[in-house]
């Protein structure tokens, strides 16, 4: 029974209670479902590698493809959030980029293997939704920890990913398939799934508290339906300094995503199967490292303010560019794994900390807010990807480079007044929402 259809105090993890915790929970999942649509091919790379001939050069190309085409699809789907609401958005979305998941499997040329990677990168606008969709589930003390947490479990999905993958692939090869197949038939699993889920969204959520967009009549739907969002959102230097942070903590993380099990089978000599293991372990700590960014950053919300949010934001930034440049630095296999761990923690941290600030920048555009924020993410794993892509650069060398490009986002950060305008607009706003 639906107790109330205001946004929620409190986050009760365990509890399916309610219009608000389904769409939470129905929300994290569907993202961690997306991760084996957009990452599924990542640990699997060195078998494709090989079998379509694959250079250098080539892969970087496909790294880079994989994250570029979520750059405009993550603006165009905030906007969609604002205008037609999550739950159709994520059901739409979800369908369609199931077809060249279950398909790429058709392809034998790096040309067109290029282009479905492409494709299935539009799926990582996902992530909008979810942090869109939580965020109007949850009232304003406890919103940063709610994105964060459901942003981790989502996220979480890079790691599990390189895990499960390649023993789905070792299961098809032992069903006596060959290497070039068993990748293949192994794509359609996901794509299946984020098919069958796309049902279950549209049935089970709604896109507030108070019910879905076009059933409302309330100011509700006046002020998430407010036009302009865009400009709203693009027309704020808050805005852009998440845009920039955010492309400094999660589009390294998906970067890392890509690289690391090929990072690790090449340079330390282990496994295809350890070296999703370790990979699968970075992505694992968005089990709990986004969350306690979120929750921390409501802490400090709650206790200095937005200007104490972005202070530690650029703490955390710094941080993790050290942690980087440690990481390129390592010398064996177990000082890459403990330093991968120590700036994967600051890294996810940072995540969760800039989707709390997100939601206070415009609440009348959070859509379009999160859409920007989130496309930052993207254009930072598009310029790494090309640090990748070089011939003259090792990977190592494209670590550090990145080590130091996140030290420079983190200074650009501290200088920014986040607290600019928020109690007088956003009070209101949030105000407004509660009691429609």
């Amino acid at each position: 029974m639906e107790t109330t259809n205001k946004p929620l105090e409190k986050l009760n993890i365990f509890s399916f209670k309610g219009v608000q915790m389904r769409t939470f929970h129905l929300t994290w999942m569907a993202f961690f479902l997306c991760f084996f649509g957009w990452f599924g091919l990542a640990p699997l790379m060195s078998v494709i590698k090989v079998d379509l001939g694959l250079t250098k050069e080539q892969i970087g190309n496909i790294i880079i493809a994989s994250v570029a085409a979520t750059v405009i699809a993550r603006i165009a789907i905030g906007k969609l959030c604002d205008s037609w609401g999550p739950r159709k958005t994520y059901t739409a979305l979800l369908a369609l980029c199931s077809i060249p998941v279950m398909t790429i499997g058709l392809v034998h040329s790096y040309e067109g293997f290029l282009l479905f990677r492409l494709a299935i990168g539009v799926i990582g606008a996902s992530f909008v939704i979810t942090q869109y969709h939580t965020s109007v589930m949850f009232d304003k003390k406890i919103v940063g920890t709610a994105n964060a947490v459901a942003g981790g479990w989502g996220n979480l999905g890079g790691g599990v990913t390189n895990m499960v993958m390649p023993l789905v692939f070792a299961g098809f090869v032992g069903a006596g398939y060959l290497p070039e197949s068993a990748w293949r038939l192994a794509m359609i699993i996901p794509g299946v799934a984020l098919l069958l889920f796309s049902v279950l969204y549209y049935r089970y959520t709604k896109d507030t508290p108070a019910g879905n967009f076009d059933e409302l009549e309330t100011t509700t739907a006046a002020i998430v339906k407010t036009k302009g969002t865009l400009g709203i959102a693009m027309k704020d230097p808050r805005t852009w300094a998440l845009f920039l942070a955010y492309g400094a903590c999660f589009g390294i993380e998906i970067t890392f995503d890509n690289v690391a099990a090929l990072y690790f089978f090449d340079n330390f000599n282990t496994t295809l199967a350890m070296a999703g293991i370790l990979a699968g372990a970075f992505g694992f700590m968005n089990l709990f490292a986004r969350a306690i960014g979120g929750i921390v950053a409501d802490k400090v919300g709650n206790k200095y303010g937005m200007i104490g949010k972005g202070r530690l934001l650029a703490i955390l930034l710094a941080l993790e560019g050290i942690g980087m440049a440690l990481f390129a630095n390592s010398g064996s296999l177990v000082a890459a794994v403990i330093t991968m761990l120590c700036f994967a923690m600051f890294l996810k941290m940072a995540n969760g900390v800039t989707y709390a600030i997100v939601p206070f920048v415009n609440q009348k555009a959070i859509g379009s807010v999160s859409g920007i924020v989130g496309a930052g993410g993207n254009v930072g794993a598009v310029l790494a990807g090309f640090l990748f892509k070089s011939s003259s650069i090792s990977y190592a060398q494209a670590f550090m480079y990145i080590g130091v490009a996140i030290a420079c986002v983190a200074a650009v950060v501290a200088l920014i007044n986040f607290d600019k305008n928020r109690t007088i607009v956003s009070e209101a706003n949030s105000l407004e929402i509660a009691e429609a």
